[in-house]
């Protein structure tokens, strides 16, 4: 039925246009999906290889908006006239690149029934950092939709055209069978107003598929997809938005359904044009093909997808329902039987971190609060909810840290690992910045989705000198840990974007970063052979049990919380005591007893949270004083 749909956008308007046909074609996609284990059936291009995809099929994306181009025009009706028959036929060329015509007809440039619509463009890459569990979960579900899409690889590819990243690793034998021969002849290819034509549109992919497609991009060296996060797998994708692109924004995390365009004839147009401008002005010239070349690369490499339904995603966790309105009743029927076993949960949870904190419960607490914590409000400048932790007395020049990180890695839906050296914070590029001569924003290692991990190692730092770079990163990590946002550099100026990253630092003594609770690590075992223990550690979780942790940390984030009148009134008088005596009041305790009571699934504040609050507040705070003369700085 999918196809069915699709093949109706793509018919000829003879009897003229329907001005409801877009809206029926909508709302036909989203009753489909609304269906059980409806998405399912559509091929996802996170998980099926784009050559065992069909051109112009219906695919889904996952992905986070890496940067949004300007507007472009597309011709939305268009006229072909037959040059023997004199026959006039309208099209559509919504959800469309190319605009094909017959074998004896022509597109009419002058005709006053042709339409000019403006739609967006997104480049978008897949969710930086995702976790393989968490990709792995997806992929399960994708073997249906691989058995669906799967077919001879099109003869729009070439054999040897450049692969993504992430083929590297699959069979050989998947590889495009040998193709039909050229067809001899040839006719006149063009561009109008944004929708591209050709006169004979077989013969030229055949012409790509044989491997006599001219390098559309003349490159010497591989076409940079500009992820955010070194070692990166998976497509990019140029996405066409046609409706309500201004709710959308860089960053976002979106779940895609569109049309799938990949026709190689777009390459090969978009090389003719660049050679096109050649007599140009030689600066104007260069700048127009740098900003061409990026912004239209190789369908084989970058395809297309003309969205009809775009959903923001709250989270990217495959273990949870996608949207947790507690309006929707699937999703209020998810949360309620869930909360209903999650004291068990957080026990079982809390003592897999105490082994993997080598025994120490109290560093387990702290870390199950900084990984259900999140940016709720802000208010002013200031951003509520953020709980940074400082790790401290980790051991220098160690696994542990590494192997810790492994572990987040299992229970997080995303997360990244910073290694904090002089070497990398002189080099690595940490806050995107604009470049004008191709019109694109260049990624940074600080350009993450919501609600992604951050782990930074300090304690693979030695001494060194930072260069200017370095000072930069070093000041970009501290403005997004204190003020969760990231200034991107737009060369005249700087643009403040906003972000909800959780920040653990490991360090040996206290971070040389802000943080806004250091706990000090106090190991109760040593053992001998950390990698085996680790690996002991994770074998012996049962992966029901792993899936519970992961829905636990993730589901906690969106629970609604207040705080009662009664409550409010003991910490005041609590705030007053402590004043009086002269002793510190720590703001960080508002934020704990906050994520302290939803972590045992209370929403609201209770006597019983505040005084826990208070206990392991105590506790941290006596362990700290316990290690302020180590190298002077604990405090």
């Amino acid at each position: 039925m999918l196809c069915l749909a699709l093949k109706t956008v793509s018919l000829p308007a003879q009897n003229g246009v329907n001005p409801d046909w877009e809206k029926k074609v909508i709302e036909y996609f989203k009753e489909k999906l609304k269906e059980n284990n409806a998405p399912k059936w559509v091929p996802s291009l996170n998980e099926v290889p784009l050559h065992y995809l069909k051109p112009n099929s219906f695919v889904k994306f996952r992905c986070m908006i890496q940067d949004m181009f300007d507007p472009e025009f597309y011709m939305g009706v268009y006229e072909t006239v037959n040059q023997n028959t004199k026959a006039r036929v309208l099209h559509f060329g919504k959800y469309r690149d190319i605009a094909e015509c017959g074998p004896q007809q022509e597109l009419d440039l002058n005709s006053p029934r042709s339409t000019t619509l403006e739609r967006q463009t997104f480049y978008c890459v897949p969710v930086p950092g995702e976790s393989t569990w968490s990709f792995l979960n997806l992929l399960f579900n994708a073997y249906i939709n691989a058995n669906q899409a799967r077919v001879s690889p099109s003869t729009s590819y070439t054999p040897s055209r450049h692969k993504r990243s992430y083929e590297d690793d699959e069979d050989m034998d998947l590889q495009p069978s040998k193709q039909k021969d050229q067809h001899p002849g040839a006719r006149q290819a063009g561009c109008v107003g944004g929708l591209q034509w050709c006169g004979e549109p077989k013969r030229l992919e055949t012409e790509a598929s044989t491997g006599q497609q001219p390098n559309p991009l003349n490159l010497s060296s591989p076409f940079d997809l500009n992820f955010p996060l070194p070692g990166e797998k998976g497509p990019a994708c140029l996405v066409k938005v046609y409706e309500d692109w201004e709710c959308f924004k860089v960053n976002d995390v979106l779940e895609l359904y569109g049309v799938l365009s990949v026709d190689p004839i777009l390459s090969i147009l978009n090389n003719e044009e660049r050679d096109a401008s050649a007599p140009l002005d030689p600066m104007e010239c260069a700048d127009a093909a740098e900003e061409q070349r990026v912004h239209s690369p190789p369908a084989s490499l970058v395809p297309r997808i003309h969205v009809i339904l775009a959903q923001k995603l709250q989270h990217i966790n495959p273990l949870l329902p996608t949207c947790l309105n507690k309006e929707e009743s699937r999703a209020c029927k998810f949360v309620s039987s869930f909360m209903s076993e999650l004291s068990p949960v957080r026990a079982e949870l809390l003592g897999f971190l105490t082994h993997a904190l080598l025994g120490d419960s109290l560093a387990a607490e702290y870390l199950i609060l900084h990984l259900i914590s999140t940016v709720y409000t802000r208010r002013d400048v200031l951003p509520l909810g953020k709980f940074t932790v400082n790790l401290s007395g980790c051991p220098r020049n160690s696994t542990f840290t590494e192997h810790l990180y492994r572990i987040i890695q299992h229970l997080v839906p995303a997360s990244f690992r910073l290694q904090m050296t002089i070497e990398n914070m002189n080099q690595l590029k940490f806050v995107p910045h604009k470049d004008y001569t191709a019109n694109r924003l260049i990624s940074g290692l600080l350009q993450l989705p919501s609600s992604t991990s951050l782990v930074i190692d300090e304690t693979l730092l030695e001494q060194g000198q930072l260069d200017t770079s370095g000072v930069h990163n070093v000041t970009a990590l501290s403005n997004l840990i204190t003020w969760q946002k990231v200034d991107y550099d737009f060369s005249y100026h700087q643009m403040e974007f906003p972000c909800n990253i959780n920040v653990l630092i490991t360090s040996e003594g206290r971070s040389l970063l802000p943080a806004d609770c250091q706990i000090h690590l106090q190991p109760q075992l040593i053992p001998p052979n950390m990698e085996e223990y680790m690996n002991s550690l994770l074998s012996a979780v049962l992966p029901s049990v792993l899936n519970k942790f992961r829905i636990y940390l993730t589901l906690l984030r969106f629970l609604d919380y207040s705080i009662s009148d009664d409550i409010t009134k003991v910490r005041l008088r609590h705030r007053r005591s402590r004043a009086e005596r002269r002793r510190p009041v720590s703001i960080v305790s508002v934020f704990q007893t906050r994520f302290l009571s939803l972590s045992a699934g209370q929403t609201t504040l209770s006597r019983e949270r505040w005084l826990r609050a208070k206990q392991l507040e105590s506790l941290r705070r006596t362990r700290l004083q316990q290690q302020k003369c180590v190298n002077g700085n604990e405090l």
